[in-house]
């Protein structure tokens, strides 16, 4: 052996041997050359053995042109190449056990669960994986190290066998419910009843029974503070999957109004506050469980937020109303003041922001979206700086602050067309032509050429959302187009453009759109004179802008409204009546119910 270097000249013997091995025929199976490079290599050596084996290689190589042997030397040696990167994978995952072992271990007891949380962090390409979990586990409960480690470490077990259990049936509730109606709203088909009778572990169980019934978080979090380390370990595990399990799923189904991607961005947000809830229902006694919720929160956020096709321009309301919208969306306002400034924030402030625009908090809406684009600039995110832009817009339309609207469209198509954002693009020239319309109409100008430029821009926003196929774009192409030829006194023009736009919103799963556009489909046959049709789609607009509480679900009531005033005993009812059945296609039995309690409530 060198003197020089004698490891090398180890791993040189090593290899030499296997090869002779191999060519005495008594070697059966590459395990058994596993086995030998297990036995043979020490841990932290890797690269000398991997030196001497690339050495090898490359003199045997040279040699196959002029000895025959060399040939089955190389072979032998490429089945060692091929056990040694074996080794090193199993290598890797070993050393990333025990430095999460170590990370976890050095801690103080009651930081324990954060440092876990961070380990199994989605947005870490490191982080650790299904398959490396049990192994972790097994180390924590033979660590000897403390009894909390081996809680920690039965935790993790117990969360991958529930999960087991839950898996098979991960997605079997909705083959089982009627699909029009997914989600995890009020009156949706979710699946926390399903799921709490397939399992028996207490704090899972209750957890999806609370969810079930409506209940609070906060409160359940408050009932269940006692509950040890290792049910929360079980419960983190078993919920990170499920809702991995249910975005996986979501994002490969068709993208229409009953699955896909809308789908999968109610199943961020429904466990984002879930975990963000549960956060709340601790006070300071209780200090690592309150932490490690808002932390699985903001890593949700964070996941959500850093997707490809994150909603910067709306439609997430396709799975949730009413009330369970509202709650959901509000409930990220404080959460967010505590994370730091950046594009993942940025992002989760527009949704924010439009959102709260549905729901007529103007506001509100507007200090969501003017703190998203500080953020998005300092990030240098221009997507979100331009959706935002766009978002503004709207806004100051809403507001009646048409210049205001009109200066943010502008800059929006500036700056979409610098960096080449066809989708902000799009937007922006729907917005600028919103915009010059109802500026015009304020002024009571009613000089063509006027009009000819805004129903420009919103005709070319609509061809580039065409082109994109961007159904949500398209929608709201459809819609301000619609809304404008009903400004401008043309309803035939705008009944053609406003029923395109409905088929388009339905596709895209946007119940604000829908909503709007029924409305608007209202006014336009309630100026052609045909009552019956402005009464089916008042009511349709009215009934969906309310079951997201959207403050204009009452421009449709005040129509139906002066309708029915106008109308004789009676008659009013008759039309209803003879729609109903065309109008529970669209809202339900409960929503045609409901109509009379919103007319109610209007007046």
């Amino acid at each position: 052996m060198s003197k020089t270097n004698p490891l090398s000249e180890q791993y040189f013997q090593l290899i030499d041997s296997i090869v002779d091995t191999t060519l005495k025929g008594k070697i059966r199976s590459k395990e058994q050359v596993y086995k030998m490079l297990v036995q043979g290599i020490a841990k932290g050596t890797g690269e000398i053995f991997e030196r001497a084996l690339s050495q090898r290689l490359e003199t045997t190589k040279a040699q196959l042109e002029t000895k025959v042997k060399a040939t089955r030397i190389f072979r032998a040696l490429q089945t060692i190449q091929g056990e040694w990167e074996r080794w090193q994978k199993e290598n890797q995952i070993d050393q990333a056990i025990a430095t999460a072992v170590e990370q976890i271990s050095q801690s103080d007891a009651d930081h324990y669960l954060l440092i876990f949380i961070q380990l199994i962090d989605p947005n870490n390409p490191l982080g650790l994986t299904r398959e490396q979990l049990p192994k972790l586990a097994q180390s924590l409960k033979g660590s000897n190290l403390s009894p909390e480690l081996t809680e920690l470490g039965q935790g993790i077990v117990d969360g991958l066998t529930i999960f087991s259990i839950l898996e098979p049936d991960l997605i079997s509730w909705i083959y089982e419910q009627n699909q029009s109606a997914l989600g995890f709203g009020a009156e949706k088909n979710s699946p926390w009843s399903w799921w709490a009778k397939k399992i028996n572990s207490p704090l899972p169980k209750q957890l999806f029974e609370t969810l079930n019934q409506q209940g609070s978080m906060i409160e359940l979090a408050q009932v269940a503070y006692q509950v040890e380390l290792r049910a929360w370990v079980e419960l983190i595990i078993l919920l990170q999957y499920l809702q991995k399990g249910l975005v996986n799923w979501f994002d490969q189904q068709p993208y229409d109004a009953q699955f896909g991607k809308k789908l999968s961005y109610s199943t961020f947000l429904t466990f984002a506050v879930i975990w963000g809830q549960l956060s709340q229902g601790f006070d300071d006694s209780k200090k690592q469980l309150r932490e490690s919720c808002f932390l699985m929160m903001l890593q949700i956020l964070r996941k959500f937020a850093r997707r490809d096709d994150f909603p910067l321009y709306g439609g997430i309301f396709a799975s949730f109303s009413g009330d369970y919208l509202q709650n959901t969306l509000n409930y990220f306002n404080d959460p967010l003041k505590q994370v730091e400034r950046s594009q993942e924030k940025a992002r989760i402030l527009t949704l924010l922001g439009y959102s709260q625009r549905t729901l007529g908090e103007y506001e509100r809406s507007k200090l969501f979206h003017n703190e998203a684009l500080s953020i998005a600039r300092e990030a240098s995110d221009s997507p979100s700086e331009i959706a935002n832009l766009n978002h503004l817009s709207r806004l100051e339309v809403y507001q009646k602050n048409y210049n205001e609207a009109i200066n943010y469209s502008q800059r929006a198509v500036i700056l979409s067309r610098q960096i080449g954002n066809r989708l902000g693009e799009a937007n922006a020239l729907v917005n600028l032509g919103y915009s010059e319309v109802f500026k015009a109409r304020q002024l009571e100008t009613m000089e063509p050429t006027v009009y000819e430029q805004a129903i420009s821009y919103l005709e070319q926003g609509l061809k580039l959302s065409q082109k994109l196929e961007d159904f949500q774009s398209q929608a709201l192409a459809y819609n301000s187009l619609g809304i404008a030829y009903v400004v401008l006194s043309k309803p035939s023009a705008a009944i053609t453009t406003l029923e395109k736009g409905t088929n388009v919103a339905l596709r895209s799963g946007d119940i604000y759109l829908q909503g709007l556009n029924f409305a608007y489909l209202g006014e336009a046959y309630y100026s052609l004179g045909n009552q019956a049709n402005a009464v089916f789609y008042a009511c349709l607009g009215m009934s969906l802008l309310a079951r997201i509480e959207s403050g204009e679900w009452r421009q449709p009531a005040g129509l139906l409204t002066i309708i029915k005033g106008s109308m004789k005993d009676n008659e009013f009812e008759s039309i209803l009546e003879n729609y109903r059945s065309q109008i529970i296609k669209v809202i339900g039995v409960n929503g045609y119910d409901n109509l009379p309690e919103l007319l109610k409530k209007y007046n």
